[in-house]
């Protein structure tokens, strides 16, 4: 196995197009379209499924005596947060509702696009006390709710039939710039890291193994999901050979975790439990052997690709791959060398083959053959021996010298 080198100026071109192309979970019809012409571009062939999910195949180039071997598969999702108008007020400004888990504090101040059945609107979303010249003190009291927001479009609208002449719905996507800046620091900021950096990050890796043409020893199956943010993600387009899963999405860097802006973060567990021991343990040593800086973790309010996969019943390990990023579903922040580290690694795992040999055979009939995660010697406890408690209590009764009757 070799770490290959990552093309810089492709990783970032590939996220700023990314970030350029509205995809809030429901309208992603046109990112599909991108990233399969990025997969063209590549030389990777894909499936394309009916809503869109792209499954490329990186098929295995090393033979094997054994009729079957497992798939892997590396799952990152192109679908982003955003909003729906859900009522136009008699004003004519746009009441929303979220689309995945985000808080309104985030989308408050946010410049947006609304998408409608015949074209595109620009506008600003703004607290409904937005003016401290006529609300005063007012404006810094205010609940933190997605009630409390409301979009002003940039058009002449007084009223909700002035909306309406323009087309505006109710059930019209509501797509929020990103404002990504690269710093020369290597810093990056914007909106919607959160997976357009992982996707770029994929895309750059599978470009460096296909230049290099590499021994791949089990066919990998890349899948760019949906609807991550709103939960199904990888519930479907997980193929029936895939025996191990390693999903890449955003590592939530704050106080008490253990993401960073550098390096690649590991998590070890998070909402849907514990990821697979075996596979997560190879990941490190990966890291280790190759000199990639890695970072362990325990996300507690955080869902990913491949929990989806479990919960729809899929037979697989899950592992998770993130760039730490910091202010998560915000205007995140992370840095260019995480991508690259991140990228490196899974050219890496693409070499490496299944993370336990035995999930060749898909079913096995006696457990002599299967993984342990603990030896003898973890397992082995040293008890300590007590004392008999009945000859304590006989010892206690018995009566002492000075408290012997008298003759």
């Amino acid at each position: 196995m070799e770490k290959l080198r990552i093309d810089t100026a492709y990783l970032k071109t590939t996220l700023l197009d990314l970030l350029a192309i509205p995809s809030p979970a429901g309208l992603t019809d046109e990112i599909v379209h991108y990233t399969g012409n990025m997969l063209d571009e590549i030389g990777v062939p894909y499936e394309l499924m009916r809503r869109g999910t792209i499954r490329a195949i990186l098929r295995r180039n090393i033979l094997e005596r054994r009729r079957y071997s497992p798939a892997c598969a590396i799952v990152a999702h192109l679908d982003t947060l955003g909003a729906m108008v859900r009522e136009i007020k008699p004003n004519g400004r746009l009441a929303l509702m979220p689309i995945g888990t985000w808080s309104s504090r985030w989308a408050e101040g946010g410049r947006v696009t609304i998408f409608t059945d015949t074209g595109s609107y620009r506008g600003s979303v703004l607290p409904l006390f937005a003016s401290g010249h006529v609300y005063n003190d007012a404006i810094d009291s205010q609940p933190v709710t997605w009630d409390q927001l409301e979009v002003r479009v940039d058009e002449m609208i007084r009223t909700a039939a002035d909306a309406a002449a323009l087309k505006i719905q109710i059930g019209d996507f509501v797509a929020f710039d990103a404002n990504p800046e690269m710093l020369d620091n290597g810093y990056i900021v914007s909106r919607y890291l959160d997976d357009k950096a992982g996707v770029a990050a994929v895309l750059a890796a599978l470009k460096a193994v296909m230049a290099v043409q590499v021994p791949i020893p089990m066919d990998c199956h890349v899948v760019f999901t949906l609807t991550e943010e709103v939960g199904s993600g990888a519930r479907a387009g997980i193929g029936t050979d895939v025996s191990e899963i390693v999903g890449i999405d955003i590592g939530p860097a704050a106080q008490g975790q253990g993401s960073l802006e550098q390096g690649v973060t590991i998590p070890l567990m998070d909402s849907a439990g514990p990821h697979d021991y075996h596979l997560t343990r190879r990941l490190l040593k990966l890291c280790e052997e190759h000199g990639i800086p890695s970072n362990r973790d325990v996300f507690r309010f955080y869902h990913s690709d491949a929990g989806a996969a479990v919960n729809a019943g899929h037979d697989v390990r899950t592992a998770l791959l993130c760039f730490g990023t910091d202010a998560s579903h915000g205007y995140e922040r992370t840095h260019m060398s995480v991508l690259l580290h991140l990228a490196e690694l899974l050219t890496v795992y693409l070499q490496s083959g299944p993370s336990v040999r035995e999930d060749r055979d898909e079913r096995r009939d006696s457990v002599k053959a299967f993984s342990h995660q603990l030896d003898a010697d973890q397992i082995s406890q040293s008890v300590t021996p007590l004392p008999d408690a009945g000859e304590l209590i006989q010892f206690n009764d018995k009566p002492s010298d000075d408290t012997a009757p008298d003759d």
